[in-house]
């Protein structure tokens, strides 16, 4: 090995044989006139020459070095005869993105100074070399299909955040995202791009033109005229948004798309390529002849059946081929336009890819010829090659050229030590390889050859009252009916191409999961494990940098070919182990989670900080799992996730922080599109953007062997000789059922982290498609019915209506063909399976993990986000083409989803407020649809109390809003008026999306209310807590509802214009809401179980009682008075603000006081009515206004009043008085009566509030004859409304028992001195 300035000379093997005096014959050489007919053969001159064998010179392995130079020369142009190409053109060679100095904002560069990525709001670059004449071409790869302007610029033109190239004179764009063309000005033109589109850059400057094509397919000229002359030289450049990436092919590698008579930028390598092609020649007439030594000739014969099988005759020739083939194939442009083609073409005949081993017998004869590093480079760069080339394919119908790239991929791979040298090295390191199991959706569906897949289309054309598709229409026309046939056809005509794709895919997939090639080392799958833990943690750590993940689009079709992948091998060891776990039945054991054989890099557990969990279980973890932990690591540990949280923050601490060292350490994804590492941060700010970060800290240390994911072998994952591997600690509770390979288990680990990750995510974001036609349909249905009903006489308005429909049925044209697309790839039956699998390994996984008592808190967070948000995705997103019902189990599957629902959203053992908030979430869906609320009640009955116990517990520091949605879910369909679907005033507007919980129809739970009723019938104790914070909650939000109404009107009345904080309504809104739902609970609690206020033996009855009619009435008063502040907000009818009406509150109002004014027994409505009509607040009118009935009297004698002192409310946040009528008010307002809503409100509930009014106007009329009045000095102090009733020892100070007994529920200070209450006594004033 020789050095030579500075870099090392890598020494060749050679294969030059001894002459024949040294070498026996016993080699197998064969004689020295075949051997020579055989080299001549092989090795065929270009020059004209002696063709007979007895004429030609003597060859032998001696002269052949010489012969080939010979003959490789031949053809070659003399340099100083070769064509001057590089005139019209400055610049180095190779030509690169300009790093140094010609770029603006803040951008990533690749490795190879070809690939960008925007990191700021507007960054630009140009390349290194200009053009001032000629005809010149360069292709740009669309890596993501955001704002991005590329074309040319010249040096003099000066760029920024905000102005890129085509925004300033002498530089001209193309901007496929909105479809338009720049030069300073900007017009429509060309089409509109997508991700793994190819844009090619045409300058003519000797014309002055310029032209862009896309994928091949020209656009047309886009500029003329363009200035040229002395001093004006154009240089390629782009300018790109934040996120968005491309990569350039000046020409380092054939242009996909070349254009007559315009060269690229950067000149092809033609010597070599002559050479190459050259010696590719030879090795084919190698690979095609045989030498028949007995009969001493040379035999034609098939290439494809051709074996390595050590004759030196052959080996040598090939040696010396090698020779200089060998080092060709280090370079990218070579290797793509030499090697990769041919071995295509091998594959060109059909067939499987077992069918043509001649590619395994060429990468067995580049492994035995080629030097190590030469075979390696050979190989990244032919990956590189097929990557590129699969990705920027366009799609045409029979999916052929993803086919060819991936049949070729498969046979690569099916190569043991090829496959473990690009597993192990380039596979995850360079290259972005999930793009393989990718499959792009085409934008341009004609392009893609839908409309001949798919020659009919069809869309839904019936809508049930809510604007949903009905799925099987009953009223659907033959016609109709053919169209959707056919459709559907089509559909499955797709749905088969795209399969074969999914299969060859999945056989990579299978091909990196062998377990069973050890003879070159270790297995593929361990190393693949290792590989995907690291790609895993790339990921997870950088969440809050988007350039540096992997795009979810990718991980969606990785995930579903992974699933498919890992079943199959998981299937295949249960074949050979009858007594294993089947696939159908897996789950993750709960010791992955806390024996360390498994990294989850700081990604949060239910029970928070894996280092707390360490610490303060670590009893638990020696008893149950006999894991030890050495006290110096906790501490260690502890530290180190003390000094991360305070690098961190607090908002990124879920995911945990990102996995570099280093500012200039970038992870492979951010590749982009598809090459090497990005090592080059540029940027024009004064401070980089990057920070950087402690490398993250190896796996905690147990008194196991415990090593670094890259350091792990097979015996630490699968185990042998009594070591579990990755079971190590099994817990007493957990099964010891045999799993034939344990590594699967950590590879569905992974699985079920990528869909938290992204994939999730993105199966949301594809359900626009179907919305979107969705939408057209009801658009193009609405417009056939306006033409229907259009007047003959109105033939312009006619004109315009067709017009739309046209425009419209087009759309859906489309639309249909790319949802049908969608529907294969993303949203078909066995996508749907996929995801039903992971949420049964999820919630079994739960389950058990669940039986580990403590230990449960080691299991990431994921695993439930992942159960949660794989069943709303079954049910949101794969509907309606799929039925979630034909899922095998469901049934069974729901009602074990809800055990874990109902289990965990209190669990005490879960900290995390984000994932309480979302089991609680989730909990409040799940009782809005009648098949899952039906699993709630499916569940084991004490489950049930317990989770209804943990809704009743009181609303105070915990997230009450979605509790009290559960409860109101639970009751809706059984309240007074309460069984619509849409307020009343809404029903004219159409929801936004009619799958929301909230727009259900009812399906109350009689079973869990019967719980409720007797859980608050028995506890006195938590019935009267429940109560009094489900009221302090009612009064708070109310009040902050009533202040909000009286700020926005304000805003309203302001003379100058102004807007209303959209947020501010949305709050607004949504106390408005809480109220409602609060009156709800009262409601459901008072018909439930009445006695809870109406039997004053129960400890705090009356209290409750009291409290609840002072809300009653000052609810009533705010919303009934004449030209209230209430009114005038509702008549402005703000967008944000659409749910505030007045039937929703007063209907539940009502509710409440027909059950204890009218349902009750005689005791008990004696009290509530006595207990009402004693508020100072009560006003009749209110309840006549429920009726529509005009007020008789608005003074003091429509209620008892305290004369002279203002309304009080309880203590606490009250409600202010309502603002004056604004002057010169609107016409008056219809008043708002029960009788409008005969729809809503049945005759039976009409008939009560009626005979609620006549008793209420007879007692409230008594009760004005028998009132007394009352001094001011004996009336309370806190409220004013009633007599001072009681004195607080030991200071006291007197006030009335309800207000003592209210403020005594949340506080034990006195009113005035602050002393501590130590007991209240009965008070009489003396006579």
């Amino acid at each position: 090995m020789s050095t030579k300035g500075g870099v090392t000379a890598l020494p060749r093997r050679n294969y030059r044989l001894a002459s024949d005096m040294d070498k026996p014959r016993s080699t197998g050489i064969v004689n020295e006139k075949l051997l020579s007919d055989y080299l001549h053969h092989v090795f065929p001159s270009t020059k004209p020459g002696p063709t007979v064998a007895s004429l030609r010179k003597p060859l032998g392995f001696q002269d052949l070095s010489s012969h080939l130079e010979k003959l490789l020369s031949e053809g070659e142009t003399p340099a100083e005869l070769k064509d001057p190409s590089a005139e019209g053109r400055l610049g180095p060679q190779p030509v690169v993105l300009d790093h140094t100095s010609g770029f603006e904002g803040l951008l990533f560069v690749d490795d190879d100074l070809l690939g960008v990525i925007g990191h700021s709001n507007f960054s630009s670059i140009r390349a290194t070399t200009c053009v001032f004449q000629g005809k010149w071409a360069y292709e740009v790869l669309i890596s993501s299909q955001g704002l991005m302007q590329i074309g040319w610029c010249t040096l003099s033109c000066r760029f920024n955040q905000e102005e890129g190239v085509g925004d300033t004179p002498d530089s001209y764009a193309y901007d496929g995202n909105r479809v338009r063309k720049w030069n300073v000005t900007t017009t429509n033109y060309g089409k509109s791009w997508a991700a793994g589109d190819i844009v090619s850059c045409l300058i003519d400057l000797d014309e002055g033109t310029i032209t862009f094509c896309l994928n091949g397919q020209s656009l047309g000229t886009a500029f003329s005229s363009i200035k040229t002359g002395p001093g004006v030289a154009y240089f390629p450049a782009i300018s790109l948004s934040f996120k968005e990436s491309v990569a350039f092919n000046f020409g380092s590698r054939p242009l996909r798309y070349p254009a007559d008579g315009y060269l690229p930028l950067q000149d092809p390598p033609t010597a070599d390529l002559l050479k190459a092609h050259r010696l590719l020649g030879y090795i084919k007439n190698v690979l095609s002849t045989s030498i028949d030594a007995q009969e001493e000739k040379l035999l034609e014969k098939d290439s494809a059946v051709w074996r390595l099988q050590g004759d030196p005759t052959v080996l040598i020739t090939l040696a010396h081929i090698f020779n200089v083939f060998a080092p060709l194939m280090c370079k990218v442009y070579l290797v793509e336009d030499v090697l990769m083609n041919f071995l295509l073409g091998i594959l060109e005949g059909g067939g499987s890819v077992d069918e043509h081993p001649l590619i395994q017998q060429l990468l067995d004869l580049f492994w035995l010829l080629m030097e190590d590093h030469e075979v390696n480079e050979c190989l990244k760069q032919l990956m590189m090659s097929l990557l590129r080339a699969y990705r920027f394919s366009p799609i045409i119908p029979d999916l052929g050229f993803q086919i060819h790239y991936l049949r070729l991929t498969t046979a690569i791979l099916r190569h043991e030590k090829s496959r473990k040298y690009l597993l192990n090295n380039v596979l995850f390191d360079v290259l972005r390889s999930v793009v393989f199991f990718y499959i792009k959706t085409p934008l341009r569906v004609k392009e893609a050859g839908l409309e001949e897949l798919i020659p009919t289309t069809w869309w839904p054309t019936h809508f049930d009252k809510e604007g949903k598709d009905e799925r099987e229409p009953k009223d659907e026309s033959s016609d109709e009916r053919l169209r959707r046939r056919a459709y559907e056809r089509g559909c499955q005509r797709l749905k088969k191409r795209i399969e074969v794709v999914e299969d060859l895919q999945v056989q990579i997939l299978r091909l990196l999961l062998n377990n069973k090639d050890k003879n070159t080392g270790e297995a593929s799958r361990y190393i693949f494990l290792n590989k995907f833990r690291k790609f895993l943690q790339e990921n997870a750590s950088n969440r809050g940098h988007p350039t540096a993940l992997c795009p979810p689009e990718y991980m969606v079709c990785f995930l579903h070919r992974l699933i498919t992948a890992v079943r199959s091998s998981w299937d295949e060891g249960s074949r050979k182990s009858p007594s294993s776990l089947s696939s159908e039945d897996a789950y993750v054991p709960p010791q992955l989670f806390y024996n360390g054989k498994v990294d989850y890099f700081d990604l949060q557990r239910l029970g928070g900080l894996l280092s707390h969990l360490k610490k303060t279980l670590k009893d638990d973890l020696a008893t149950k799992a006999n894991i030890v932990i050495d006290p110096a690591e906790i501490q260690a540990t502890s530290m180190d996730d003390l000094d991360e949280d305070e690098e961190s923050g607090a908002t990124q601490r879920p995911f945990g922080a990102a996995a570099m060292g280093g500012a200039l350490a970038r992870p492979s994804w951010l590749s982009s599109p598809t090459l090497g590492r990005a090592n080059r941060f540029l940027s024009t700010a004064a401070v980089s953007l990057m920070t950087p970060r402690r490398p993250l800290s190896q796996p905690e240390k147990v008194k196991v062997r415990t090593l670094a994911v890259e350091q792990r072998t097979e015996e630490d994952i699968e185990g042998s000789h009594g070591n579990d591997g990755l079971l190590l600690g099994r817990p007493q509770e957990e099964p010891d059922q045999p799993i034939t390979d344990k590594s699967l288990l950590e590879i569905i680990d992974g699985i079920v982290m990528m869909y938290n990750l992204s994939v999730h995510q993105q199966l949301g974001k594809m359900v626009v498609v179907a919305d979107e036609v969705h939408e057209y349909a009801v658009a193009l249905k609405d417009t056939e019915e306006k033409i229907d009903r259009c007047p003959a006489r109105r033939a312009d308005i006619l004109d315009e209506l067709q017009k739309s429909q046209k425009v419209f049925a087009e759309k859906l044209n489309h639309l249909s063909r790319r949802l049908a697309w969608i529907n294969a790839t993303i949203y078909s039956k066995e996508k749907m399976l996929d995801v039903y699998w992971l949420l049964c390994v999820c919630i079994r996984t739960i389950e058990h993990a669940d039986n580990t008592a403590l230990l449960f808190a080691f299991t990431p967070e994921f695993y439930l986000s992942v159960a949660m948000n794989a069943y709303s995705a079954l049910k949101n997103y794969f509907s309606p083409a799929n039925s979630m019902d034909e899922l095998p189990g469901y049934e069974e599957t729901l009602t074990q989803l809800a055990a874990i629902l109902a289990k965990h959203f209190a669990d005490p053992r879960i900290v995390g407020t984000d994932i309480k908030d979302s089991l609680m979430q989730a909990l409040a869906s799940y009782v809005c649809y009648p098949q899952s609320l039906r699993a709630v009640e499916r569940i084991p009955e004490e489950q049930r109390v317990a989770m209804m116990r943990n809704l009743l517990a009181p609303y105070e520091q915990r997230p009450w809003a979605q509790t009290n949605w559960i409860l109101v879910r639970l009751w809706r369909g059984c309240g007074f008026g309460y069984r619509y679907t849409r307020l009343p005033h809404l029903l004219k507007t159409k929801p936004e999306d009619a799958n929301l919980p909230s727009l259900q129809k009812p399906c109350p739970s009689l079973l869990l209310q019967r719980h409720m009723a007797e859980l608050l019938s028995m506890d006195k104790d938590m019935a009267a807590s429940f109560l009094n914070s489900v009221l302090n909650q009612l009064n708070w939000a109310f009040s902050e509802f009533i202040g909000m109404i009286q700020e926005i009107q304000q805003a309203a009345e302001r003379p100058e214009r102004n807007f209303v904080d959209t947020r501010q309504l949305k709050v607004c809104a949504t106390c408005f809401d809480l109220s409602v739902s609060l009156l709800r609970v009262l409601e459901m609690t008072v018909t439930l179980v009445p006695e809870i206020f109406l039997d004053w033996t129960r400890p705090s009855a009356e209290l409750l009682l009291r409290r609840l009619a002072q809300l009653l009435n000052q609810v009533l008063n705010r919303v009934t008075a004449e030209k209230n502040l209430f009114d005038r907000v509702v008549n402005l009818r703000l967008p944000g603000l659409e749910s505030v009406d007045h039937y929703p509150i007063l209907v539940a109002v009502t509710g409440i006081l027909v059950r204890i004014l009218v349902d009750g027994d005689k005791q008990g409505t004696s009290r509530a009515s006595s207990v009402l009509l004693s508020d100072p607040c009560f006003q009749l009118h209110s309840i006549q206004h429920l009726l529509g009935e005009p007020a008789e009297s608005t003074g003091p004698s429509a209620g008892p009043t305290v004369a002279g002192r203002p309304a009080a409310g309880p203590p606490g946040p009250s409600v202010a008085p309502p603002a004056p009528p604004a002057a010169g008010s609107a016409s008056e307002r219809k008043h708002f009566s029960l009788h409008a809503y005969t729809d809503y409100i049945s005759l039976e509930e009409k008939q009560k509030v009626e005979e609620m009014l006549e008793f209420l106007t007879e007692e409230s009329k008594q009760a004005a004859a028998s009132t007394a009045p009352t001094s001011e000095e004996d009336l309370c102090p806190i409220c004013y409304a009633h007599s001072i009733s009681a004195v607080f020892r030991p200071c006291s100070h007197k006030s009335c028992k309800a207000c003592i007994n209210q403020h005594l529920m949340n506080n034990k200070d006195c009113f005035f001195c602050k002393a501590t209450i130590t007991g209240v006594e009965d008070y009489s004033k003396p006579s």
